[in-house]
Formats: structure tokens, C-alpha cells, sequence
């Protein structure tokens, strides 16, 4: 069975624990990394381009963090995600249900999808077989 590496980019110590807690109960998850804001995630990926197995395969990027938020992240991403040595599935992830936020994710190539907190299980499920699927 395939299994893969998930990443949690959130500045919410209690949603990092428990979407990795959830996470980690699924069995095609290898590994879960988490990192409190986008420049974290943004320096790792950076650090690990070209090593398929740091990389992570799928990412929850939340959009409000301090330092680097969600969307200034994915404007720094699309020119690092053409040297990765795999690409990498985004969900943007907010408490917010606002229109404009979900409008300007789905304007975004890199975006696969737009998902409002609280996150389940099963919806962390869904993803993942949705990414195994493609």
C-alpha cells in the first residue's frame, strides 16, 4: 500500500496537534510534518527540493498566520514548485467561510481546494484518496 507524507502549516498549536493526531490514524499517511507558518514550510521545502521522500505529497496550508500567511506563501511557491522533485497537492484551510477568500483560492492553480475548519477525519480521509486517486 502506498503511503505518503502530509504537512500542516498552521499557526494554531491545538489544530497542529490534533490534525496530526488525526492524520496519523490513517493508514496511507507516512509521516506528519508541521511547521507555525508559511516561511517555516517555505525553508523546508526549499532545504529539501530534490529529496522525493522529505517532500511531503499533500499540504494544509492555512491562510491567516503570522510572519508568512497562506497566500503569500503560494506567490513564493509557484516558482519553487517547478524545481521540487515531486509536486505537492494544497488544500487552503481557514475558520473563515468568507466568499472572497474561497473566490481568490479557486483562482489559484496551485489550490486544489478550499476547506473550513474544523477539519474531520473524514475529511482528511476524502483528501488523501482523493490524492491516491490522481
Amino acid at each position: 500500500m502506498k503511503k505518503e507524507t502530509i504537512c500542516v502549516v498552521d499557526d494554531d498549536l491545538v489544530y497542529q496537534y490534533t490534525a496530526s493526531k488525526m492524520l496519523k490514524g490513517i493508514d496511507t499517511v507516512s509521516d506528519v510534518i508541521t511547521f507555525s507558518d508559511g516561511e517555516q514550510a517555505y525553508n523546508y521545502l526549499q532545504d529539501h527540493l530534490d529529496v522525493k521522500d522529505k517532500l511531503p505529497g499533500i499540504m494544509f496550508l492555512d491562510i491567516n498566520m503570522p510572519f508568512m500567511d497562506g497566500w503569500t506563501f503560494l506567490k513564493i511557491f509557484k516558482d519553487l514548485k517547478l524545481k521540487l522533485a515531486k509536486p505537492i497537492t494544497i488544500y487552503m484551510v481557514s475558520s473563515s467561510p468568507e466568499k472572497d477568500d474561497i473566490e481568490r483560492a479557486k483562482k489559484i492553480p496551485e489550490v486544489s481546494d478550499y476547506i473550513v475548519k474544523p477539519i474531520t477525519r473524514d475529511i482528511f480521509k476524502e483528501k488523501i484518496k482523493c490524492y491516491f486517486s490522481n
